[in-house]
Protein backbone atom coordinates (compact mmCIF):
# COMPACT_ATOMS: atom_id res chain seq x y z
CA UNK A 1 0.00 0.00 0.00
CA UNK A 2 1.47 3.59 -1.09
CA UNK A 3 1.78 6.27 1.57
CA UNK A 4 -0.47 8.62 -0.41
CA UNK A 5 -3.06 5.70 -0.16
CA UNK A 6 -2.08 5.37 3.85
CA UNK A 7 -2.37 9.21 4.39
CA UNK A 8 -6.17 9.11 2.71
CA UNK A 9 -7.15 6.19 3.97
CA UNK A 10 -6.24 7.51 7.61
CA UNK A 11 -7.76 10.87 7.31
CA UNK A 12 -10.90 9.14 5.57
CA UNK A 13 -11.20 6.64 8.48
CA UNK A 14 -10.62 9.70 11.25
CA UNK A 15 -13.18 11.64 9.65
CA UNK A 16 -15.98 10.01 9.63
CA UNK A 17 -15.22 8.28 12.95
CA UNK A 18 -15.46 12.46 14.33
CA UNK A 19 -18.54 13.48 12.12
CA UNK A 20 -20.86 10.64 13.40
CA UNK A 21 -21.08 11.74 16.79
CA UNK A 22 -20.45 15.07 15.87
CA UNK A 23 -24.12 14.66 14.09
CA UNK A 24 -25.77 14.35 17.94
CA UNK A 25 -23.53 17.50 18.76
CA UNK A 26 -24.95 19.70 16.32
CA UNK A 27 -28.13 18.62 16.80
CA UNK A 28 -28.19 19.23 20.90
CA UNK A 29 -26.19 22.79 20.49
CA UNK A 30 -23.03 21.52 21.89
CA UNK A 31 -20.47 22.12 19.61
CA UNK A 32 -18.33 23.98 21.22
CA UNK A 33 -18.51 20.87 23.74
CA UNK A 34 -16.26 19.25 20.76
CA UNK A 35 -13.55 22.03 21.33
CA UNK A 36 -13.61 21.95 24.99
CA UNK A 37 -13.46 17.89 25.14
CA UNK A 38 -10.64 17.82 22.98
CA UNK A 39 -8.18 20.07 23.98
CA UNK A 40 -9.05 18.61 27.86
CA UNK A 41 -8.32 15.22 26.74
CA UNK A 42 -4.78 16.09 26.81
CA UNK A 43 -4.77 16.16 30.48
CA UNK A 44 -6.07 12.89 30.80
CA UNK A 45 -3.56 11.49 28.19
CA UNK A 46 -0.90 13.22 30.25
CA UNK A 47 -1.71 11.93 33.97
CA UNK A 48 -2.26 8.58 32.20
CA UNK A 49 1.46 8.99 30.91
CA UNK A 50 2.60 9.44 34.44
CA UNK A 51 0.62 6.99 35.93
CA UNK A 52 1.85 4.64 33.18
CA UNK A 53 5.32 5.65 32.21
CA UNK A 54 4.32 5.08 28.71
CA UNK A 55 2.36 6.48 25.77
CA UNK A 56 1.83 3.26 24.15
CA UNK A 57 -0.97 2.13 26.57
CA UNK A 58 -4.44 1.78 25.69
CA UNK A 59 -4.96 2.70 29.31
CA UNK A 60 -4.63 6.41 28.14
CA UNK A 61 -7.83 6.56 25.89
CA UNK A 62 -9.58 5.49 28.65
CA UNK A 63 -7.81 8.71 31.00
CA UNK A 64 -8.56 10.73 28.31
CA UNK A 65 -11.84 9.66 27.91
CA UNK A 66 -12.58 10.08 32.13
CA UNK A 67 -11.22 13.50 32.21
CA UNK A 68 -13.52 14.38 28.55
CA UNK A 69 -16.82 13.12 31.02
CA UNK A 70 -15.08 15.38 33.74
CA UNK A 71 -14.87 18.35 31.28
CA UNK A 72 -18.76 17.65 30.74
CA UNK A 73 -19.87 17.18 34.51
CA UNK A 74 -18.06 20.30 35.32
CA UNK A 75 -19.73 22.38 32.55
CA UNK A 76 -23.27 21.67 33.54
CA UNK A 77 -22.29 21.84 37.09
CA UNK A 78 -21.54 24.96 36.58
CA UNK A 79 -25.04 25.29 33.87
CA UNK A 80 -27.09 24.14 37.19
CA UNK A 81 -26.04 26.69 38.86
CA UNK A 82 -27.73 29.50 36.58
CA UNK A 83 -25.08 31.95 37.12
CA UNK A 84 -23.70 31.50 33.68
CA UNK A 85 -24.69 30.07 30.31
CA UNK A 86 -23.42 27.15 28.60
CA UNK A 87 -21.04 28.68 26.21
CA UNK A 88 -20.03 31.28 29.59
CA UNK A 89 -18.95 27.63 31.16
CA UNK A 90 -17.65 25.77 28.42
CA UNK A 91 -15.35 28.81 28.14
CA UNK A 92 -14.44 28.63 31.91
CA UNK A 93 -13.91 24.64 32.11
CA UNK A 94 -11.97 24.15 29.37
CA UNK A 95 -8.98 26.98 29.38
CA UNK A 96 -8.68 25.72 32.91
CA UNK A 97 -7.94 21.78 32.13
CA UNK A 98 -5.89 22.63 28.93
CA UNK A 99 -3.70 25.20 30.74
CA UNK A 100 -2.91 22.52 32.88
CA UNK A 101 -2.26 20.15 30.48
CA UNK A 102 0.37 22.46 29.10
CA UNK A 103 2.09 23.55 32.42
CA UNK A 104 2.42 19.72 33.00
CA UNK A 105 4.05 18.96 29.25
CA UNK A 106 6.77 22.14 29.88
CA UNK A 107 7.50 21.61 33.67
CA UNK A 108 7.66 17.50 33.48
CA UNK A 109 7.78 15.86 30.24
CA UNK A 110 10.15 17.71 27.81
CA UNK A 111 12.08 14.63 27.06
CA UNK A 112 8.70 13.07 25.64
CA UNK A 113 7.61 12.76 22.80
CA UNK A 114 4.13 14.61 24.18
CA UNK A 115 4.10 17.99 22.44
CA UNK A 116 1.65 20.20 22.68
CA UNK A 117 1.81 21.71 19.38
CA UNK A 118 1.88 18.27 17.58
CA UNK A 119 -1.23 17.73 20.09
CA UNK A 120 -2.86 20.69 18.21
CA UNK A 121 -1.81 20.70 14.71
CA UNK A 122 -1.24 17.15 14.01
CA UNK A 123 0.95 16.22 11.02
CA UNK A 124 -0.96 13.23 8.91
CA UNK A 125 1.86 13.11 6.67
CA UNK A 126 3.69 11.23 9.69
CA UNK A 127 1.20 8.77 10.18
CA UNK A 128 2.18 6.00 7.98
CA UNK A 129 6.18 6.30 9.83
CA UNK A 130 4.13 4.26 13.20
CA UNK A 131 2.90 0.95 12.41
CA UNK A 132 1.97 -1.89 14.16
CA UNK A 133 1.80 -5.71 13.17
CA UNK A 134 -2.09 -6.75 13.21
CA UNK A 135 -2.58 -10.44 11.97
CA UNK A 136 0.20 -10.48 9.86
CA UNK A 137 -0.61 -7.46 8.53
CA UNK A 138 2.04 -4.37 8.79
CA UNK A 139 -0.56 -1.68 8.68
CA UNK A 140 -0.20 2.34 10.51
CA UNK A 141 -0.94 2.33 14.11
CA UNK A 142 -3.35 5.60 13.62
CA UNK A 143 -5.30 3.53 10.79
CA UNK A 144 -5.32 0.42 13.05
CA UNK A 145 -6.73 2.24 16.22
CA UNK A 146 -9.28 4.86 14.15
CA UNK A 147 -10.45 1.84 12.59
CA UNK A 148 -11.36 0.44 15.75
CA UNK A 149 -12.80 3.77 17.14
CA UNK A 150 -14.98 4.17 14.00
CA UNK A 151 -16.04 0.40 14.62
CA UNK A 152 -17.31 1.34 17.80
CA UNK A 153 -19.24 4.12 16.86
CA UNK A 154 -20.49 2.70 14.15
CA UNK A 155 -21.90 -0.16 16.37
CA UNK A 156 -22.60 2.27 19.55
CA UNK A 157 -24.90 4.61 17.17
CA UNK A 158 -26.70 1.49 15.62
CA UNK A 159 -27.18 -0.39 18.84
CA UNK A 160 -28.62 3.20 20.51
CA UNK A 161 -30.07 4.49 17.59
CA UNK A 162 -33.73 4.99 19.05
CA UNK A 163 -32.68 5.97 22.18
CA UNK A 164 -30.02 8.82 21.05
CA UNK A 165 -32.77 10.25 18.57
CA UNK A 166 -35.72 10.15 21.21
CA UNK A 167 -32.77 12.19 23.80
CA UNK A 168 -31.62 14.42 21.44
CA UNK A 169 -35.29 15.78 19.96
CA UNK A 170 -37.42 15.13 23.27
CA UNK A 171 -35.49 14.53 26.52
CA UNK A 172 -39.49 15.10 28.47
CA UNK A 173 -40.91 12.35 26.00
CA UNK A 174 -37.47 10.03 26.46
CA UNK A 175 -37.75 10.36 30.26
CA UNK A 176 -42.13 9.63 29.99
CA UNK A 177 -41.01 6.50 28.09
CA UNK A 178 -37.98 4.87 30.62
CA UNK A 179 -35.43 6.23 28.72
CA UNK A 180 -32.48 7.85 30.94
CA UNK A 181 -31.33 11.16 28.51
CA UNK A 182 -28.50 11.68 30.98
CA UNK A 183 -27.20 7.91 31.11
CA UNK A 184 -27.50 8.32 27.21
CA UNK A 185 -26.07 12.12 27.37
CA UNK A 186 -22.97 10.50 29.05
CA UNK A 187 -22.21 7.13 26.73
CA UNK A 188 -21.97 10.10 24.04
CA UNK A 189 -19.42 12.03 25.39
CA UNK A 190 -17.67 9.13 26.26
CA UNK A 191 -17.74 8.40 22.59
CA UNK A 192 -16.93 11.84 21.69
CA UNK A 193 -13.82 11.82 24.19
CA UNK A 194 -12.56 8.36 22.94
CA UNK A 195 -12.61 8.95 19.29
CA UNK A 196 -11.31 13.03 20.06
CA UNK A 197 -7.75 11.23 22.17
CA UNK A 198 -7.91 8.68 19.21
CA UNK A 199 -7.67 11.02 16.20
CA UNK A 200 -4.51 13.26 18.35
CA UNK A 201 -1.38 11.59 16.84
CA UNK A 202 -3.24 11.43 13.16
CA UNK A 203 -4.83 14.85 12.69
CA UNK A 204 -4.40 16.90 16.28
CA UNK A 205 -7.46 18.44 18.13
CA UNK A 206 -7.91 21.57 15.82
CA UNK A 207 -8.73 19.30 12.77
CA UNK A 208 -10.68 16.78 15.44
CA UNK A 209 -12.99 20.09 16.44
CA UNK A 210 -13.76 21.03 12.22
CA UNK A 211 -14.33 17.01 11.79
CA UNK A 212 -17.22 16.50 14.70
CA UNK A 213 -18.39 20.40 13.68
CA UNK A 214 -18.03 21.25 9.68
CA UNK A 215 -19.59 18.05 8.21
CA UNK A 216 -23.27 17.91 10.52
CA UNK A 217 -23.34 21.46 10.25
CA UNK A 218 -23.04 20.88 6.19
CA UNK A 219 -25.22 18.09 6.29
CA UNK A 220 -27.95 20.02 8.78
CA UNK A 221 -28.68 22.03 5.71
CA UNK A 222 -29.13 19.39 3.18
CA UNK A 223 -31.58 17.07 5.07
CA UNK A 224 -34.39 17.00 7.93
CA UNK A 225 -33.57 13.25 8.95
CA UNK A 226 -31.24 11.87 11.35
CA UNK A 227 -30.21 8.72 9.15
CA UNK A 228 -29.36 10.76 6.00
CA UNK A 229 -27.59 13.77 8.48
CA UNK A 230 -25.40 10.49 9.49
CA UNK A 231 -24.54 9.72 5.60
CA UNK A 232 -24.33 13.41 4.04
CA UNK A 233 -21.89 14.14 6.99
CA UNK A 234 -19.64 10.93 6.72
CA UNK A 235 -20.13 11.50 2.94
CA UNK A 236 -18.62 15.06 3.78
CA UNK A 237 -16.24 14.28 6.48
CA UNK A 238 -14.50 11.79 3.59
CA UNK A 239 -14.78 13.80 0.47
CA UNK A 240 -13.29 17.01 2.78
CA UNK A 241 -10.17 14.45 3.73
CA UNK A 242 -9.35 13.49 0.36
CA UNK A 243 -9.93 17.16 -1.24
CA UNK A 244 -7.70 18.29 1.45
CA UNK A 245 -4.78 15.96 1.13
CA UNK A 246 -4.39 16.70 -2.61
CA UNK A 247 -5.23 20.60 -2.00
CA UNK A 248 -2.21 19.79 0.57
CA UNK A 249 -0.15 17.89 -2.03
CA UNK A 250 -0.68 20.83 -4.52
CA UNK A 251 0.20 23.68 -2.57
CA UNK A 252 3.17 21.79 -0.02
CA UNK A 253 1.17 22.24 2.86
CA UNK A 254 0.35 21.04 6.21
CA UNK A 255 -2.60 18.36 5.29
CA UNK A 256 -4.34 18.89 8.13
CA UNK A 257 -4.17 22.26 7.55
CA UNK A 258 -5.79 21.78 3.70
CA UNK A 259 -8.12 18.98 5.29
CA UNK A 260 -9.78 21.90 7.45
CA UNK A 261 -9.68 24.26 4.35
CA UNK A 262 -11.48 21.60 2.24
CA UNK A 263 -13.87 21.37 4.64
CA UNK A 264 -15.22 24.96 4.81
CA UNK A 265 -15.24 25.03 1.23
CA UNK A 266 -17.80 22.50 1.10
CA UNK A 267 -19.53 23.68 3.88
CA UNK A 268 -19.46 27.11 1.96
CA UNK A 269 -20.98 25.61 -1.06
CA UNK A 270 -23.45 24.04 0.58
CA UNK A 271 -24.80 26.74 2.99
CA UNK A 272 -24.95 28.63 -0.72
CA UNK A 273 -26.62 26.21 -2.75
CA UNK A 274 -28.61 24.08 -0.20
CA UNK A 275 -31.81 22.86 -1.61
CA UNK A 276 -34.08 24.45 0.57
CA UNK A 277 -31.99 26.15 3.58
CA UNK A 278 -29.21 27.60 1.65
CA UNK A 279 -28.65 31.11 0.65
CA UNK A 280 -29.52 31.08 -2.89
CA UNK A 281 -32.34 29.26 -2.24
CA UNK A 282 -33.74 31.44 0.58
CA UNK A 283 -33.30 34.06 -1.82
CA UNK A 284 -35.10 32.76 -4.17
CA UNK A 285 -37.98 31.63 -2.00
CA UNK A 286 -37.95 35.31 -0.48
CA UNK A 287 -38.25 36.86 -4.50
CA UNK A 288 -41.12 34.34 -4.95
CA UNK A 289 -43.12 35.44 -2.04
CA UNK A 290 -42.69 38.84 -2.98
CA UNK A 291 -44.55 38.49 -6.59
CA UNK A 292 -46.76 36.51 -5.16
CA UNK A 293 -47.50 38.57 -2.12
CA UNK A 294 -48.22 41.74 -4.82
CA UNK A 295 -50.04 39.50 -6.74
CA UNK A 296 -52.63 38.75 -3.56
CA UNK A 297 -52.14 42.98 -2.98
CA UNK A 298 -53.34 43.43 -6.48
CA UNK A 299 -56.16 40.78 -5.83
CA UNK A 300 -57.71 42.62 -2.98
CA UNK A 301 -57.47 46.07 -4.88
CA UNK A 302 -59.95 44.48 -7.31
CA UNK A 303 -61.37 43.41 -4.89
CA UNK A 304 -62.17 45.93 -2.96
CA UNK A 305 -63.17 48.20 -5.63
CA UNK A 306 -65.38 45.30 -7.99
CA UNK A 307 -69.01 46.72 -8.52
CA UNK A 308 -68.51 50.05 -7.26
CA UNK A 309 -68.36 53.71 -9.18
CA UNK A 310 -64.60 53.59 -8.99
CA UNK A 311 -63.77 50.20 -10.63
CA UNK A 312 -63.15 51.71 -13.85
CA UNK A 313 -60.26 54.12 -12.45
CA UNK A 314 -59.36 51.81 -9.79
CA UNK A 315 -58.97 48.85 -11.80
CA UNK A 316 -57.09 49.73 -14.63
CA UNK A 317 -53.35 48.90 -15.12
CA UNK A 318 -52.18 52.61 -15.64
CA UNK A 319 -53.59 54.06 -12.28
CA UNK A 320 -52.23 51.48 -10.04
CA UNK A 321 -48.93 53.30 -9.60
CA UNK A 322 -51.07 55.97 -8.23
CA UNK A 323 -53.50 53.84 -6.01
CA UNK A 324 -51.08 51.26 -4.63
CA UNK A 325 -47.81 53.22 -4.85
CA UNK A 326 -46.14 50.78 -7.56
CA UNK A 327 -43.43 51.64 -10.34
CA UNK A 328 -44.87 51.28 -13.73
CA UNK A 329 -42.50 48.57 -14.72
CA UNK A 330 -43.45 46.77 -11.45
CA UNK A 331 -47.21 47.18 -11.84
CA UNK A 332 -46.96 45.56 -15.01
CA UNK A 333 -44.78 42.75 -14.31
CA UNK A 334 -47.59 42.09 -11.56
CA UNK A 335 -50.34 42.19 -13.56
CA UNK A 336 -48.96 39.98 -16.12
CA UNK A 337 -47.69 37.07 -13.55
CA UNK A 338 -51.48 37.63 -12.40
CA UNK A 339 -52.80 37.51 -15.51
CA UNK A 340 -50.61 33.87 -16.11
CA UNK A 341 -51.62 32.54 -12.91
CA UNK A 342 -55.21 33.17 -13.51
CA UNK A 343 -56.08 34.91 -11.17
CA UNK A 344 -57.40 38.17 -13.39
CA UNK A 345 -58.58 39.01 -16.72
CA UNK A 346 -57.27 41.94 -18.75
CA UNK A 347 -59.31 43.72 -21.28
CA UNK A 348 -58.15 47.08 -22.78
CA UNK A 349 -56.41 47.98 -19.93
CA UNK A 350 -58.95 46.62 -17.20
CA UNK A 351 -58.47 44.14 -14.89
CA UNK A 352 -60.89 42.00 -13.66
CA UNK A 353 -60.71 38.66 -11.15
CA UNK A 354 -61.46 35.68 -12.26
CA UNK A 355 -63.08 33.22 -9.82
CA UNK A 356 -59.69 32.22 -8.74
CA UNK A 357 -58.67 35.50 -8.27
CA UNK A 358 -61.54 36.40 -5.92
CA UNK A 359 -61.30 32.97 -4.31
CA UNK A 360 -57.54 34.28 -3.12
CA UNK A 361 -58.76 37.83 -2.15
CA UNK A 362 -61.39 36.38 0.18
CA UNK A 363 -59.31 34.14 1.58
CA UNK A 364 -56.51 36.36 2.45
CA UNK A 365 -58.86 38.95 3.74
CA UNK A 366 -60.51 36.21 5.98
CA UNK A 367 -56.87 34.90 7.08
CA UNK A 368 -55.87 38.70 8.45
Amino acid sequence: MSTYLEIQLIAVIVGVACALPGVFLVLRRMAMMSDAISHTVLLGIVLGFFAIGSLESPLLVLAAAAVGVLTVSLVELLIRTRLVRQDAAIGLVFPALFSVAVILISRFARGVHLDVDAVLLGELAFAPLDRVLVAGLDLPRSLVVMGVILLLNVTFIALFYKELKLTTFDAGLAVALGFSPVVVHYALMIMVSVTAVGAFDAVGSILVVALMITPPAAAYLLTDRLSRMLLYSAALAAAGAVGGFWLAVALDANVAGAMAAMLGVLFLGVFLLAPSRGLLAQARRRGRQRWEFAQTALAIHLLNHENTPQMAAECRVDHLHYHLRWEPTFATTVVGQAERAGLIQRSNGDLRLTADGRERAQTALAYN
